[in-house]
């Protein structure tokens, strides 16, 4: 049978696996990437991860997401993070817009409906999402800059494409037409600096919680823009995935006592991820020589589909937004699909879990 479960370190976090393995008090920060319909080969993972692994340690974790990611690890901080993950897969799959035969849904309609379901989910129980005793949530959006900072229907493709271009230049460019802006629980700061992005930071909130998640998983061109969150700068915000696809962030600084007010000293940075790369910005998909691991992710452990695996899914591949096209009308043979791909999945979950009850030391690849 296929191995589903690929594990992937940078050279510290392979140095512990191999000497120590894994347990839950060991991490201290999950990344969840922007990705889509991918995540949710994700799910069964995060199920097992929240719902009955991490709850065994006592250790504050932060959780750092952009996109579907956000929505994920806000899901994980409910305190029934098991269901809560579980109803988040049935909403993805069961998303269905009303629209005229033959022509797609329109922007607002995607975006209204998305809404709801944020607000339903998660919105209704902000104040149980920041009440967690030990997880710390953090969303990362993308705030646009001068042409980019309202929606407009000449003003967004014009700003985009200055964007394109200036990310072709160098990741720094792109922040003259947009900027990082993490909305994060107040508890307690965030143990990662953010200079190598233009950046700012707000406070997440009962009041904003919804809306930051919502900007968060705002695809431009898909969704509409979120104006003016509450709680951060005035502006056009987007997908958080636009500035931080994949979350490649300066993860290794936490352990090099180089963040003030870090107290919770060295630890792992596990990555549930539906790839072994991890790719800054939504812009560096083509640019291939930004998805190498740097020295920033030596504490990094990613959990990956095996590629062989993935090529036993229906289509062989993961589910993605293309789906949406191929199946067009027929939104019942999508939704086969991905809860085929889905009932998969679990056992990316039971290889992760069967790896820990061998205990250390815990095999790994390089991560490159």
């Amino acid at each position: 049978m296929t191995q589903a479960l690929q594990v992937f370190a940078g050279p510290r976090a392979l140095a512990h696996l191999r000497e120590r393995g894994l347990a839950p008090g060991d991490v201290r920060v999950i990344p969840g990437a922007a990705g889509g319909p991918k995540g949710l080969a994700l799910n069964p993972l995060d199920r097992y991860l929240f719902g009955h692994w991490l709850p065994t340690s006592t250790q504050t974790v932060h959780l750092v997401g952009a996109s579907i990611g956000a929505w994920r690890l806000g899901c994980a901080c409910l305190p029934d993070a098991d269901a809560a993950l579980a109803e988040l897969a049935e909403d993805y799959i069961t998303q269905r817009y009303e629209h005229a035969p033959g022509r797609p849904p329109s922007k607002r309609q995607i975006s209204q409906s998305f809404a709801r379901v944020v607000e339903r989910r998660l919105g209704a129980r902000a104040a149980e999402v920041l009440a967690h005793p030990r997880l710390r949530l953090h969303v990362f959006t993308s705030r646009g800059r001068h042409l980019l900072g309202r929606e407009g229907r000449w003003r967004t493709p014009a700003g985009y494409l200055g964007a394109f271009v200036a990310n072709a230049a160098s990741r720094h460019a792109l922040g003259g037409w947009l900027e990082r802006v993490v909305f994060s629980d107040p508890r307690d700061p965030l143990p990662l600096p953010l200079a190598d992005f233009r950046s700012r930071r707000a406070e997440l909130t009962v009041a904003n919680l919804s809306t930051a998640i919502l900007a968060s998983c705002s695809i431009p061109f898909w969704l509409d823009a979120v104006h003016d969150v509450p709680g951060g700068p005035r502006g056009a915000y987007w997908d958080g995935g636009i500035t931080d696809y994949h979350l490649h962030l300066n993860y290794a600084a936490m352990d090099e006592g180089a963040v003030p007010g870090w107290r919770g000293g060295p630890g792992i940075v596990l990555y549930p991820h539906f790839q072994r790369q991890i790719v800054p910005g939504w812009l560096d998909k083509a640019w291939t020589r930004r998805h190498r691991a740097t020295p920033s992710l030596s504490n990094v452990v990613v959990l990956a589909p095996h590629p062989d695996w993935v090529r036993t899914l229906p289509g062989a591949k993961l589910p993605d937004r293309s789906d949406f096209k191929a199946w067009g009308e027929d939104v019942e043979g999508r939704m086969r699909a991905w809860r085929r791909a889905l009932a998969e999945s679990q056992r990316l979950a039971d290889e992760f879990a069967q790896r820990l009850a061998q205990g250390r030391p815990i095999e790994a690849l390089p991560l490159r």
